[in-house]
């Protein structure tokens, strides 16, 4: 079964509103089995939100709105679901005697313009709201469904798992199951990554993508099965092949980061950190302090200034005396460009080297991405704390 979700309201256009409906509603929809293909934000507008209803059922089975169901004259998508279907509004009797007894209950007088809400588009099969005043409805049309939830997280998310869900679950006969887990690679580019596995993501079942961050590239393994346990080994089958590939690329999985493992990789073996930094900051030394074991691992850290030499070799020979002074197990330098290090487009032109010693030597490594700039400094970051995990891993 394919769906789109709606999500409409104009403050979600402008940015006041984050949209934390739709992911909560993705990740529900992969639980029973459903692949969400499309998401779609429009305002309240109700000559777009028909146009959206309308595109949304060329190519969904199932689509799901949220937000719109309210009383006042701005909550437009039961008469735009009406008009998409070509249907008229109907004033629902049992529903107008549920909104009456709720706000009877709530001992609040109920306004005029809360009747609006009891109206649904003729045929649609409604759904009682137990913790709010706006009803649900189901329109099936043309063998395709629209289901209207209301936009308030909390009245969605009941009305999701407590009505929506099983009727999603009757309607896939309960007999599938979409599972996902993510691999975390560092310090090797997407396109590289993409080289390595490109066969692997041409499979159907089990999919495998990718997705870029700053200095790092998941790779998610999604299946879509019967059971759970037949997921989850389609999902191992093809993880198994995919660490073949990047080998030690991979760094963790999950929501795990590069900071965490680092920091839970030198606890285990009781090692301490120097760490001398220029152009991230301190925030290497920041990101390892946050961690649980940042307490016990880190012996000293400290902030580089004027340094004009930035070559592999002075950072190594940082790395190396800041070692022997401080009697770290491990130390890092990283040296780079302190200034903007941006050209006239935005580019980076910014270089930055990396140092890490051990009893067993020092490995360094130059990099052209420098810079005070966020995106620069989480590359940095990222390449400084893998090549410590590298070299923990060695030991």
């Amino acid at each position: 079964m394919r769906a789109e979700t709606i999500s409409i309201g104009t403050e979600l256009l402008l940015g006041g509103i984050t949209d934390t409906n739709a992911v909560w509603i993705a990740q529900r929809l992969a639980e029973v089995g459903v692949d969400l293909y499309f998401r779609t934000t429009v305002g309240d507008n109700v000559g777009r939100i028909v146009d959206a209803i309308k595109h949304a059922l060329t190519r969904a089975d199932v689509i799901i709105t949220t937000g719109g169901l309210g009383p006042t004259v701005d909550d437009m998508t039961r008469e735009a679901v009406a008009r998409a279907t070509d249907r008229e509004l109907v004033l629902d009797e049992n529903l107008l005697a549920q909104i009456r007894e709720r706000f009877s209950k709530w001992g609040t007088p109920m306004s005029e313009n809360n009747v609006r809400q009891a109206y649904i588009p003729r045929g649609a099969t409604p759904i009682e709201n137990p913790v709010g005043t706006a009803p649900v409805f189901i329109v099936e049309t043309n063998g395709h469904y629209v289901v209207s939830l209301p936009g308030v997280p909390r009245e969605m998310k009941y009305l999701m798992e407590t009505r929506i869900l099983p009727w999603l679950r009757e309607k896939t006969g309960d007999e599938r199951i979409i599972l996902s887990k993510t691999l975390r690679t560092c310090a090797i580019g997407e396109s590289l990554v993409d080289a390595k596995i490109t066969d692997l993501e041409t499979s159907a079942n089990p999919t495998v993508g990718l997705l870029a961050h700053p200095g790092q590239t998941d790779v998610r393994v999604t299946a879509k099965a019967k059971t759970r346990a037949e997921a989850e080994a389609m999902i191992k089958d093809m993880e198994a092949k995919v660490r073949e590939r990047l080998g030690d690329w991979i760094y963790g999985e999950g929501e795990e980061t590069v900071p965490e493992v680092v920091a839970r990789l030198l606890a285990a073996r009781n090692w301490r950190i120097a760490i001398a930094e220029t152009n991230t900051a301190g925030k290497i030394a920041n990101a390892l302090r946050e961690r649980p074991e940042g307490m016990r691992i880190i012996k000293s850290a400290m902030l580089l200034d004027n340094v004009t030499e930035l070559t592999e070799e002075n950072a190594a020979s940082i790395a190396q005396q800041f070692r022997n002074v401080t009697g770290a197990d491990i130390a890092l330098a990283v040296l780079g460009t302190t200034g903007p290090a941006q050209d006239m487009y935005g580019e980076d032109t910014g270089q930055s080297v990396i140092a890490v010693a051990t009893a067993q030597g020092v490995t360094h490594r130059a990099h052209s991405v420098g810079g005070i700039s966020e995106q620069a400094q989480m590359w940095v970051i990222t390449r400084a704390l893998d090549l410590v995990r590298r070299a923990a891993l060695k030991t």
